[in-house]
Parts: structure tokens; sequence; C-alpha cells
């Protein structure tokens, strides 16, 4: 199915520090003020997938456990408890907007292999001709790439995943929902003077150098991850943003092209 003009093909990835509180529990306004939005847009013609991280941190607090597990099956049995969780609640709120999701959990060897990758696009495309709004993971349960990062070479983090995603789907933009307001040229929460940076062209040496490690103790990416999910949007022509999670209206402003958080252009802007 053709895409009208002026409607765009938007993978939308959301952090654990965004879904969850300080306390590792559930944000369940957030989480709600996202389900509305997203279904909005998809309302005003837009197709959209979410990419949820999530799961370990749900799971967590759901099974009682005073911290994040540390041995790799005990995180799997979380992510298992959280993943069901997680999506019992998105199916119930983008229910209330008269929306219907579906839920794709994916390993490194699905977006790896041609044949799995090939039949992965055509589920996409059949769920998003259907009205359908994805919510996509990685299997966690059966797959160590994220949990132990770097294990794959394809995967290994939300972020990456979702630019492997918007790929997959042939997204026009990737947004990446995160705890900051974007790319600073200096650690925001060490340096009160660093400045944002609206635009970039290129994912440079110099651009990771500011590119600090891990964020929050709820999830497992930096804005390292973030910059390797540029580098590969933009190999294939997709635009992405970061931008702050905890204002999902937002994204209204950012599919208009307005000037929100850091934006990554695959091509010369006008």
């Amino acid at each position: 199915m053709e895409r009208r003009e002026g409607r765009l093909r938007l993978v939308v990835k959301v952090g654990t520090s965004t879904l969850t509180h300080e306390t590792g529990r559930l944000d369940l306004r957030s989480m709600e003020r996202l389900a509305r939005t997203l279904s909005d847009l998809e309302g005003m013609g837009h197709e959209v997938v979410l990419v949820s991280s999530g799961a370990i941190g749900i799971g967590t607090a759901k099974l009682g456990l005073k911290e994040r597990p540390s041995q790799l099956r005990m995180k799997q049995a979380a992510a298992a408890v959280g993943q069901c969780m997680m999506m019992h609640l998105y199916d119930k709120m983008f229910g209330e907007y008269n929306r219907v999701v579906a839920q794709i959990l994916l390993t490194g060897e699905d977006v790896e292999a041609p044949v799995r990758a090939a039949h992965l696009h055509n589920t996409f495309e059949s769920l998003l001709e259907l009205g359908v709004i994805p919510v996509v993971n990685e299997n966690d349960s059966v797959s160590s790439a994220e949990i132990e990062t770097g294990k794959c070479k394809v995967l290994g983090d939300n972020d990456t995943l979702s630019a492997m995603v918007a790929r997959l789907c042939g997204a026009d933009l990737l947004v990446l929902l995160s705890d900051i307001d974007g790319l600073y040229d200096a650690d925001p929460r060490t340096h009160p003077d660093a400045r944002l940076i609206h635009h970039v062209e290129e994912v440079t040496p110099a651009l990771r150098a500011m590119a600090g490690g891990a964020g929050s103790w709820r999830g497992t990416g930096g804005m390292a991850t973030k910059l390797n999910a540029a580098e590969l949007a933009l190999e294939a022509g997709i635009d992405m943003v970061i931008t702050n999670g905890s204002r999902p209206e937002e994204l209204y402003r950012i599919v208009e092209g307005e000037e929100v958080g850091t934006r990554f252009h695959c091509g010369a802007r006008s």
C-alpha cells in the first residue's frame, strides 16, 4: 500500500528510564501519554512502530526483587515476566483509543538472515497496512544479545534494534525517546553550561568523543549506542531524532519537521 504525501512511517523507541520511575516500578502516566500520542499520530494517517525497552526492569519490580538481577538466567526470567506485563498494559492503553497492537520479539538471527529479514519486512508491511501498531522488543528470554551487550554483532541494545527495525520497515523517520533532551557538547548532568546540538549531518569521531557511557541504572543504553543507531539510520537514508521521552507530545512537532531535540539528517537540509 502506497503512503500518501505528508504521511510518515515512524519508528519510535522508548527507553526504560521513560517507562519507569526511579523505584523501578512502571510510570503509568508516561505510558498512557505515549499511547495517546502514538494513537493520535496513527489517526492522522502516519504509520507507527513502537520499539519498547523495559522488560527486565518491569519484571524485576513485578517479581519483588530488590535490584536488577546479575545472573543471565535470572535476567531472562525477569524479561519474560516483564514482557508479559508490558504488553498487557500496552494492549489496554492503546485499546482505550481504539487501536490494535501486535507484539514482535526479535533475536539477532532474525534481522541478520536474509530470508528471516524478508519475512519480517512482510509482517511489518501487513500489520501497518491493517492499521496495527507493532510493539517490538528483543527476545531476551532466548537471546542474550541485549542483556550481555556485544555478544551479537547485529543487535546488543534497543537503540541499535530500533535502527534495524526502521531499516526493515523502510521507515521515513526514527525517534529515540531518551532521558535527556538530545545530544550535547558535554554531559549536561555534570556540565551545566553544556549546549544542545540541534542538527547533525554525520557521525564523526569528534561527535563520538562527546558521547558518554551507560545511562541510568534502569537501562543499558547511553549516548554512544544512540550514535550507533544514528549511523545505521543515516546509512539507510532515514532521519533520526533524539529527544526527551518525558514530553511525548513533542512527537507532533517532530513529524512536522520542527526543531526538537537533536536531528540527524540523512541528506542536505534546505
